[in-house]
């Protein structure tokens, strides 16, 4: 009996610790995988909302509808990728210096850099 004890505490015990390193491991790729940007609020009262948004390679941004318009500028170039509920994938190109107006949108969807560098806008939503 305190053999087979000896032998479980000898096997089995390994056995789980490698398990649970490589659960940990998988846990930590996951949300490496799905990093969110960084975002620095730089101005905030009643009427707008301005902030940096830094997109790494592979950073994904849950949005929701948004119901205030919008002015966005591009200060590092880069893709992101508009990924929207129903599936539907949308590319869009920022070069340094674009500034694009974007209109309210009843449509949700989540965005995520697709390219090989870091992507950084600075937004300002009128509320």
């Amino acid at each position: 009996m305190k053999k087979l004890a000896s032998f479980a505490v000898g096997v089995i015990a390994p056995a789980l610790i490698l398990t649970g390193g490589m659960a940990g491991s998988a846990i930590a790729q996951d949300k490496a995988a799905k990093a969110a940007p960084t975002m620095k609020v730089v101005l905030e009262n009643d009427k707008v909302r301005a902030f940096e948004i830094t997109f790494k390679p592979g950073d994904e941004n849950t949005s929701v509808p948004s119901s205030s318009p919008r002015v966005v500028r591009a200060l590092k170039a880069g893709t992101l990728q508009r990924i929207y509920a129903d599936g539907k994938k949308e590319d869009v190109v920022w070069n340094t210096g674009d500034v694009r107006f974007n209109p309210p949108s009843p449509v949700a969807y989540n965005t995520k850099n697709v390219g090989k560098a870091e992507l950084q806008l600075y937004v300002v939503v009128l509320k």
